[in-house]
Parts: C-alpha cells; sequence; structure tokens
C-alpha cells in the first residue's frame, strides 16, 4: 500500500469519526440533538367487515425528544385537511418547519398523522368515501389567492415561497403531499376525539397545536381529557361557529352556509353548563353589523350563554394571517369561545407587524418568525412550563 493511499485511508477514517460525534444540523435553528426517536400506533378498533377483520380509527405518530429536555409538557402537532403531519416537519423548498424549530427550544414533540390519512391507514368499510382536492383549489387557498382574490384579504399575500402555482418547484412539492379527507366530517371529528384521548393517556399531559381543520378535534380532545391538555394553540383553527362561509369574489365576498357545526364549533358534543342535550337548545342569532371591513357577521350565542365548562380551564392562543382565507371570520371563533368562558388570546399577524401570510402559515418563508411568536405565548401562558420544570415522556 503507498503512503498516498493509507494517508487517504487515514483522513476518511478520521472524517468518519467526526461525522459520528458531531450533532445533525437543522439549518435555521442550529444543531439538533435528540435523545430518543420513534413513532407508535395509538387508539382504534377491531372492525369486522366482509373481508375480514381489520384496525380502523387509529392515528399514526411520530416523535422526536431533545437532548436538552427545557419544557414538561410536549407539544402534540395535529395536521389540517388533506394534509399530514408533514406540514410540520419541513417545508416545500426546504427550510426547517415548527417541528425543528419547537425541538431547538427544548420541547418533545409529538407529530399525529389523523385517521384515514397519512401512515394511519385507510380503511374503506370503516371510513366511506374520501376525496382528494384538485391542484387548482390548492393554488386559490393555499398558495397563490392573489391571483383570484375570492375574500377581501388575498391580495395581501406575499410569502409563499415561490410563484404557488403548477410547474413551480415549492408548489409541485406542496401538491405532492396532499391526500384524501374522509367526506363524513362528523365521523372524522369522532375518530380523532376518540385517538387523540388515548393519545394523552398513553403520553400524559401536553400542548395540542392544531391547525384548520383539526382546530374543532383540539376542542372535543380537550372536552375529553381537560385534565391532560396544558393548553391549545390553534393555527387559524376551524370554524366559523354554526354556519359555514361561502366566499364567492367581490363585491359581495360572503354568503352563508349550511349549519356545519351545530355544537357551536363542533360537529359532535361537548360539555356545556347549563347542560345541553341537544344542539338546538342553543339560542343563536347572526351579528347585525360586522366587527369591521373585510369581516363576515358572526354568529354567536343569544341570551345568556351557555359556558363550556370543560374548556374554561384550558387557556388557548388563536392565531390568524393576514391575507388568509381564514382572515375574514376566525374573529368569531374567538368571540364565540370568550363568550362561552374560555380564555383565549387572539392574535392577528398584521396586528404584530407579521404580514403577508396565507393559510399554510407554518410553509411560509417567515414560519420560524411564526413560531417563535408561538413560543413567547407558551413562556407566558404556562409559567410553571416556562420555568423548565421536568415531566414523564
Amino acid at each position: 500500500m503507498t503512503a498516498c493511499r493509507r494517508g487517504l485511508i487515514a483522513l476518511i477514517a478520521l472524517l468518519a469519526c467526526c461525522a459520528v460525534g458531531a450533532p445533525a444540523r437543522a439549518e435555521g435553528v442550529g444543531p439538533l440533538l435528540i435523545a430518543k426517536q420513534g413513532y407508535f400506533f395509538v387508539g382504534g378498533h377491531y372492525v369486522d367487515l366482509p373481508d375480514g377483520q381489520f384496525t380502523a380509527g387509529q392515528i399514526y405518530v411520530e416523535y422526536q425528544i431533545p437532548k436538552k429536555r427545557r419544557h414538561p409538557y410536549p407539544i402534540v402537532m395535529i395536521e389540517g385537511g388533506g394534509q399530514s403531519g408533514s406540514n410540520f416537519t419541513g417545508t416545500p423548498d426546504g427550510r426547517d418547519g415548527w417541528a425543528q424549530y419547537f425541538l431547538a427550544q427544548g420541547y418533545a414533540v409529538y407529530i399525529a398523522d389523523q385517521p384515514g390519512r397519512g401512515r394511519s391507514a385507510f380503511v374503506a368499510g370503516a371510513y366511506g368515501k374520501n376525496a382528494l382536492k384538485p391542484a387548482k383549489i390548492i393554488q386559490d387557498q393555499f398558495t397563490a389567492p392573489e391571483r383570484r382574490a375570492l375574500w377581501p384579504q388575498a391580495h395581501l399575500h406575499t410569502q409563499w415561497p415561490g410563484t404557488g402555482v403548477i410547474g413551480d418547484a415549492a408548489f409541485d412539492q406542496f401538491e405532492a403531499e396532499q391526500l384524501p379527507d374522509l367526506l363524513d366530517a362528523t365521523l372524522l371529528e369522532t375518530l380523532n376525539r376518540e385517538a387523540g384521548a388515548a393519545l394523552l393517556d398513553k403520553i400524559g399531559p401536553a400542548i395540542l397545536m392544531t391547525h384548520s381543520q383539526s382546530g374543532a378535534f383540539g376542542l372535543v380532545i380537550a372536552d375529553a381529557r381537560p385534565a391532560l391538555v396544558k393548553a391549545i394553540v390553534g393555527i387559524e383553527p376551524g370554524g366559523p361557529p354554526f354556519y359555514g362561509i361561502d366566499l364567492i369574489g367581490a363585491p359581495d365576498w360572503f354568503k352563508n352556509g349550511p349549519l356545519g357545526k351545530p355544537w357551536g364549533l363542533t360537529r359532535t358534543p361537548v360539555q356545556y353548563a347549563p347542560a345541553v342535550s341537544d344542539p338546538k337548545e342553543l339560542s343563536i342569532a347572526q351579528q347585525d353589523k360586522a366587527d369591521g371591513p373585510g369581516l363576515v357577521r358572526c354568529w354567536l350565542q343569544a341570551g345568556r350563554p351557555h359556558e363550556l365548562v370543560n374548556l374554561k380551564r384550558v387557556p388557548q392562543l388563536m392565531v390568524t394571517a393576514e391575507a388568509s382565507f381564514h382572515a375574514p371570520w376566525d374573529h368569531c371563533n374567538a368571540a364565540f369561545l370568550r363568550q362561552a368562558g374560555v380564555k383565549v388570546d387572539y392574535v392577528r399577524l398584521e396586528q404584530r407587524g407579521i404580514h403577508g401570510n396565507g393559510h399554510m402559515m407554518m410553509l411560509e418563508k417567515n414560519n420560524l418568525q411564526i413560531a417563535a411568536l408561538i413560543a413567547r405565548w407558551l413562556n407566558t401562558a404556562l409559567p410553571a412550563h416556562a420555568a423548565g420544570k421536568t415531566a414523564s415522556r
């Protein structure tokens, strides 16, 4: 063996040794030192179908626990409609996601795929039909809403990393991760309540982070396990209360849709006081006048409101982006919860100097700036949590 070759082998060995000892780096948040990571399935049950027994209702959960854990409560991230947990683990243009950010902040992070979505098996005989949104709708709602301006704030959108249309690299990556959604929305809410409660029973007290469709799921999970939900971070969470909104563009902009959430912000029962056995017992009315320009008229409880007894003890942060299709109605969600006795801190990003975001803010160019805002709120809302007291996994 020549001296040159021996030197090359030694150099390769040295580089390999250094690579083993070096922490993996996440561009944007610095080194990530992981003490443990893995996955499990939780929830679900066997169902008897014509072809045999199958497991349905389960969710896939992957987790990472940082080496230096500075916060006792893990964050459970639940994706919105048609998405998977990948929304939190990176961005379509290859930047760090919120999972990396909160790991770097010292949080344990659990990321779920909803029942029938992603790595949680779709069981047609138990779930019924599902559907996938066409790319054109993805463009109009999420990545390039400024092109059609179907709601008053859409033209303000500037933060998507690219053109947001078919053929753009970041859009094509985002479109590739879209998944079919269960058409039975009431069943999906029920499945998520059961699986989410089972997850908390397994891991203990946690913070729920929801997005869009899963906003309702965070509420029903907290209603089922109020002692185990320490806070809810709702990123444009579901809604609006009671009746849906059709976005029809200028000049009228909005039209009332059907009664989609008869229990207020959920399709399934939640605990009220005075008790409500039938959602028709909730007296509701629509505002005569919207709270401001470009906003819908909210549907709220009329007369003496019923209170959401299990949710009153759970602090909530609700975040709305400046240019999202949720911008016209998210204030109604906050108003409804406050009327029902729930503590909600409602943040419109433009009022904090954060401009141009759409509904998929966790993927947009300034996503880590928004994550930092959330982290500051958690440290304020949960003082003991901010102090870094230890807790079980």
